[in-house]
């Protein structure tokens, strides 16, 4: 044990000492790429890190979900006889307060049997306050949609009855129906107009799913939520990821999940993180292992005279192994450490770019533990790489070259 350690020590100190040599660019250009392999992966971790722990916002506005604890936003799902908030309206309305958010709106979403002439097809109908503003919500826009929620009137439901309906065109497609269309709900006495058709962005396997998009306190009164006020979820739409903060302690028992864009459908997941990590390793190993076997087994092919001469000294095949394999980590690890500190400066450069040109802040996220990834991953590519240049040497006919 003490030999191989004295060995690896001998290495090292060989290694190092041949940065003041000729050979020195040669070394340089081996620990250059090993710095970049590390460097790249440091650098898309800390976006992978950014992921895991919310910091990270997918396109230009940041969106926010308050839904009941347990549920999801990853796709449209239908609440029935599931937990709802209550108090939605006054809710939405202490959170439009803040200077920060955007806009803000509770949605109910509820199957529902319409008509349309002969045609009498079910269609997810959405519950929405429409803001001033031209918004989507779940892909469909709120400009044809009369500001606020009339009917609701401070709370009595005896406001104007609106009947204003926004279709998504699979929505009209299966209703037969078309702009100004009159659409009946089983079940009850109101009534609905088609004012907007437009494209939805929400879809299954199967196809698009027909939507239809109205006032809030319309959709309750039709479907016995008015009591409570209640809403299966709020969208916050707000383009300063801070909001968060406040928007987890608005109702107890629930999640606040973030999303992108007002009516997309997508959701980053929980293993696109992961995924994203093991992609850049995966690709710093492959790479790194690759190079840095391929210059240093020309390394030992240059310094065939220097292994024979250490042969004829007295030096076995096993320590010149040893040797070898010392070499290599040492000048992995140092790019490693240089990778790492190039790495770093990375995430600086992404969430400076992703502000200054996708309005996007922290993008990347730094985490300590960063520091010692990239130089332990460096020592497994010259453990992964060590193999190649230490057959090469082991292959040296020590005879033959000290002949020549």
């Amino acid at each position: 044990m003490r030999r191989a350690l004295a060995l690896c020590k001998l290495g090292v100190v060989q290694t190092l000492g041949r940065f003041r040599t000729a050979e020195a660019r040669r070394l340089v250009m081996t620990l250059l790429g090993v710095a970049l392999a590390v460097a790249l992966m440091v650098s898309v971790t800390s976006v992978a890190v950014g992921l895991a722990s919310g910091s990270t916002v997918q396109g230009d506005d940041v969106d926010y979900w308050i839904v009941p604890e347990g549920g999801s936003a990853s796709s449209i799902a239908v609440s029935v006889e599931g937990p709802r908030l209550g108090a939605v309206h006054q809710t939405t309305h202490e959170i439009e307060a803040d200077d920060r958010v955007t806009y803000a709106t509770p949605i109910q979403l509820q199957i529902l049997q319409v008509t349309a002439g002969n045609s009498s097809e079910y269609v997810l109908a959405a519950g929405v306050i429409p803001p001033e503003d031209d918004q989507h919500v779940i892909g469909l826009p709120t400009t044809a949609l009369t500001t606020g929620d009339p009917h609701y009137d401070n709370g009595t439901y005896n406001g104007s009855w609106t009947g204003e309906a926004v279709l998504s065109s699979a929505a009209a497609d299966v209703l037969g129906a078309d702009t100004g269309t009159t659409l009946n709900a089983s079940s009850t006495d109101h009534s609905f107009r088609a004012v907007d058709v437009a494209e939805a962005d929400i879809g299954t396997g199967l196809g698009p799913v027909p939507v239809m998009l109205v006032h809030l306190s319309e959709l309750q009164t039709i479907t016995g939520t008015a009591s409570g006020d209640q809403a299966d979820q709020i969208l916050v739409s707000t383009n300063d990821p801070s909001v968060e903060r406040e928007l987890t302690g608005i109702y107890p028992r629930t999640d606040v999940l973030t999303r992108s864009g007002v009516g997309g459908a997508s959701l980053s997941t929980t293993s696109l993180p992961l995924a994203v990590a093991v992609a850049a390793f995966l690709t710093a190993v492959s790479i790194g292992a690759l190079f840095v076997a391929t210059l240093t087994g020309l390394d030992v092919i240059a310094n065939r005279a220097t292994i024979a001469a250490q042969g004829a000294m007295g030096f076995s095949r096993r320590s010149q192994t040893i040797l070898v394999l010392s070499q290599v980590v040492t000048i992995a690890g140092l790019g490693g450490i240089a990778g790492t500190l190039l790495g770093v400066g990375g995430i600086f450069g992404i969430n400076w770019a992703s502000t200054a040109y996708l309005g996007v802040g922290n993008v990347a996220t730094f985490h300590p533990l960063l520091l010692a990834y990239g130089p332990l991953v460096a020592i497994g590519i010259g453990l992964l790489a060590s193999p190649y240049p230490a057959w090469l040497a082991r292959r040296t006919n020590i005879v033959e070259v000290l002949d020549q």
